[in-house]
């Protein structure tokens, strides 16, 4: 079978393998669609010793029931199925709650990242792993496995202050922005004001739910200030994810007081927090979190507000074979929504 390997530091390769047999406990899927994140990139970059090699990438993925490992039951040949990609130790104060993704044991363990991905013909997945889609189309359920998740589990976390007349401040319309715009759109009354330096991207906000669109230049946070108000007051939420130094600027400077500040893009910037009384980098009572993923019981959700069609990623398809260039295009910004893989 074909699959996209990385075989050495910042390596991505379609080579062809040998079709994995499913072990005890465990369900080969036949992959109809996988999803193309940016942690794939971090994956690619990281230094030799960081991730297996070589490996299968791809943890967004989605497809149909090939066979069945012995002691496998619930699930038929040709089902169709999301993986959930998280494979916690399983035995920790977390997962025995069924926040695997809080795992204690197992840093980041999962399908496509410690272990063979989706990018690929086929893989082998615990069938733990997998939840039903029904009719949903695979290239839409594959992304809300980590596109549609991420979002989501960090609107749970702030879903106490998302209160009808509260604002939120969705900074980065990618991927997991334009989820989060429909997710807020969707299951909350805030008034939604999407961030970023792209036109085609606000005017997807736009089109998703956003109530209101800023450009993220030097004058943003007068902009979102017009919106939400003066310090004290300002953002009840704000969700960043790209994470860069200027975004994280942005959204410090817009946070209101006792307001939840969400660091879910992995930009690499730093944000500086500073306690004492007055302006300060960081409002008091602020809460800064910087969600993981989320638990299976959330994509249950996410699947299922798909399935209602209140939520829809926008997706750019691309074939098996055109992995390297899809990887080239999310690397230089070129990708409005989320690029889906089609074996």
């Amino acid at each position: 079978m074909r699959a996209a390997r990385l075989t050495a530091p910042g390596m991505l390769e379609l080579v062809d393998i040998p079709v994995p047999t499913a072990g005890p406990g465990e369900v080969l899927l036949a992959v109809g669609a996988v999803g193309a994140c940016h942690s794939d990139l971090h994956i690619l970059d990281a230094p030799a010793g960081g991730f297996p090699i070589p490996t299968t990438l791809g943890h967004e993925i989605a497809g149909r029931v090939e066979k069945l490992g012995p002691g496998v039951t619930g699930w038929a040949p040709g089902e169709p199925a999301a993986v959930y990609g998280i494979i916690g130790c399983g035995h920790c104060r977390a997962c025995l709650r069924g926040l695997e993704n809080q795992c204690r044991t197992v840093p980041v363990g999962g399908v496509g990242l410690s272990r063979d991905g989706g990018l690929a013909d086929y893989v082998v997945v615990p069938a733990s792993r997998l939840l039903k889609i029904g009719d949903l189309e695979v290239t839409q359920a594959a992304p809300l496995t980590d596109a549609g998740l991420t979002p989501y589990h960090a609107i749970e976390l702030t879903r106490p202050a998302l209160r009808p007349g509260t604002c939120c401040v969705v900074i980065g319309i990618g991927g997991l922005g334009h989820m989060a715009v429909q997710i807020l759109a969707a299951t909350t009354a805030v008034t939604i004001i999407a961030v970023d330096t792209s036109d085609e991207a606000l005017a997807l906000a736009t089109r998703t739910g956003a109530h209101h669109t800023v450009r993220a230049d030097q004058n943003a946070v007068d902009e979102i200030r017009r919106l939400v108000g003066p310090r004290p007051g300002g953002a009840d939420v704000v969700l960043d994810f790209v994470g860069v130094d200027p975004t994280l600027e942005i959204s410090r400077s817009v946070i209101s007081a006792g307001g939840h500040l969400m660091l879910v893009g992995l930009g690499g910037g730093t944000l500086t927090m500073q306690p004492g009384a007055g302006v300060v980098p960081v409002p008091l009572e602020v809460s800064v979190r910087i969600p993981f993923w989320g638990t299976r019981a959330e994509l249950k959700e996410v699947i299922a507000l798909a399935q209602r069609g209140l939520i829809q990623a926008e997706v750019q398809t691309f074939p098996l074979t055109d992995v390297v260039e899809a990887y080239d295009k999310l690397r230089r910004g070129e990708i409005h929504g989320r690029a889906v893989l089609v074996p």
